[in-house]
Parts: structure tokens; C-alpha cells; sequence
């Protein structure tokens, strides 16, 4: 397997526009990802950026950016784009989706999702999950759960469904850590079809994928990354970073 991570990352959030140039730690919020996923070792890293000022950021802290079409719909629109740019010739058969928003991300994380794909030949997608954090969680619409059948070893298991309900009786729930790694056919297959019914319905785009028959894993991290889509959630991580440094 040759794997390559890409980050899709544009400027304009809905929830908190420009956050990829947002300052995390003394650097923009992107280079911060990239650093992490640098650090994983998993393969090339790169930055599907939707604007030229995030290729720039990237590219003066050492980084590879390419420019993508900023209309694109979504971030698996993003990665395909810039997969088809970068690597036109299909070296890369596995694609690690980190998003650009995830400043703290683990290593570690990357190399499970890679880990996954590499030893689970029925695995199309592989994903990542991390326990509740609070029973509150299960109830939380914001909170995606994620339902597994879990392997032998406890630390992954083949997803059966993804939903924002609340989730009833004994056992842990999962929340699910919007990080994919794709094997290129499965990326391109799901990219071509369409949104799929039970995918509008709970607004969830991994849905599609099952709706497909694409087979996802997933893998079992301790806790899940900080990821920033607010003011609060950039505050808190400005903390973190402070904390760090301290």
C-alpha cells in the first residue's frame, strides 16, 4: 500500500469563516495539521486548499499545497481534486482524509486508519471512533454514534450504521472521528454518486458510502481529537496551545 494524506481546508466555514489562517500555537491553524500529519510518517502530505492564501501559508512553513476549485461541495470533492492533480498517474492507492481543522490530531490516529486498510481486505474506508465523553452524548444530535461489530481485539470493528439519535441499553457508544482512509477506487466511487437518501436524512455523508455497499472500519483511539468549528472551539485550543508551550 502507498499511502498519502491529504487535509481539505478552505476559508470559508460557515461557523467560523477563515479558520485555516486562524492563529493556533504561533502558526496558522493549517500548518498545525500539517505539522501532525508530518509527523505520522504515513506517507506525503498535502493540503487540498480552496484558496490561495492557505497555499501560501502552507508553502512558507515548507509545506505542499495545491489550489482547488473553491465551489467544490465538500471535502471529499476537495481531496479527489487534488489526488487527480498530484498524483495523476494513480501511485497512491490509499488516501488518508485528515481535516484542517483537527490542530492536535494524534499520529497516531493516521497510522491506525492506514493500519486498517492495509490489514483488512474487505475494508474500502477506514475511520476512526472514540468512547463518550459524557452520558449526554448519546442523546446529542451533534454527537455522531457510530455502530459497530467490534473484532476479537476490542480496537476496531466493521461499522454496520452512523446516526445522530440517541442511542438506548448496555454498552459503550462511539463517537465518531470525522478522519477517512480511503482506498483510491472506494474515493472514486463515492464521490460519483449521488447523495443518498439515508444520508440526506441524517445529514451524515458516510451513510452514502454504506448505502453503496462500500465496507468502513473503523478503529478505536483513546480520546478524540480537538477539533475547531467556533470561536469557543478556536479559544479552547489557543489554551491548549499555551498550555503546551508552557
Amino acid at each position: 500500500m502507498n499511502p498519502i494524506v491529504l487535509i481539505p481546508a478552505r476559508l470559508a466555514a460557515s461557523r467560523l469563516p477563515g479558520k485555516p489562517l486562524a492563529e493556533v500555537g504561533g502558526v496558522p491553524m493549517i500548518v498545525q495539521v500539517w505539522r501532525r500529519a508530518v509527523e505520522a510518517g504515513v506517507g506525503p502530505v498535502a493540503v487540498a486548499a480552496g484558496d490561495p492564501e492557505i497555499v501560501s501559508a502552507v508553502t512558507a512553513a515548507g509545506g505542499d499545497a495545491v489550489l482547488t476549485d473553491p465551489a467544490l461541495p465538500s471535502g471529499s470533492d476537495r481531496i479527489l481534486q487534488a489526488l487527480e492533480r498530484l498524483d495523476p498517474g494513480g501511485r497512491h492507492d490509499a488516501i488518508i482524509n485528515l481535516q484542517g481543522d483537527m490542530p492536535f490530531v494524534a499520529p497516531g490516529i493516521l497510522t491506525a486508519c492506514a493500519g486498517l486498510l492495509s490489514r483488512e481486505g474487505a475494508c474500502d474506508i477506514a475511520t476512526v471512533v472514540a468512547r463518550e465523553v459524557s452520558p449526554s452524548d448519546r442523546g446529542n444530535p451533534d454527537v455522531v454514534k457510530a455502530i459497530l461489530s467490534l473484532a476479537g481485539d476490542g480496537d476496531s470493528g466493521r461499522a454496520l450504521y452512523f446516526t445522530r439519535s440517541t442511542l438506548w441499553g448496555e454498552g459503550p457508544v462511539w463517537r465518531h472521528v470525522g478522519i477517512y482512509g480511503y482506498r483510491r477506487d472506494a474515493l472514486i466511487r463515492f464521490n460519483a454518486a449521488p447523495r443518498s437518501p439515508l444520508e440526506r436524512r441524517e445529514n451524515l455523508e458516510q451513510l452514502r458510502a454504506l448505502e453503496l455497499g462500500l465496507s468502513i472500519w473503523a478503529a478505536v483511539t483513546e480520546a478524540a481529537p480537538i477539533s475547531v468549528d467556533t470561536p469557543a472551539d478556536l479559544a479552547a485550543a489557543r489554551a491548549y496551545a499555551n498550555e503546551r508551550r508552557s
